[in-house]
């Protein structure tokens, strides 16, 4: 009997530990949702990235492949 009681104290303990931990996961998602990532910058912001078009041959891709060691 004594060793029933253990058993369901751990698993109520784990069920618990569980729960909070779905619902914290829940709550930050639900945070991160509302936050508006792409409003426009406010103050003086700089954009830093440009979409240019390089021509580049397969081997100089593959050059610089394994030149970064990747």
């Amino acid at each position: 009997m004594r060793r029933m009681v253990d058993v369901l104290k751990v698993f109520l303990l784990f069920t618990g530990c569980t729960i909070l931990f779905y619902y914290s996961i829940v709550w930050m998602s639900e945070e991160y949702n509302y936050y508006r990532r792409y409003d426009e910058p406010i103050g003086s912001a700089v954009k830093v990235s440009t979409t240019e078009r390089q021509e580049t041959n397969w081997l100089d891709r593959l050059l610089l492949f394994y030149q970064n060691g990747e």
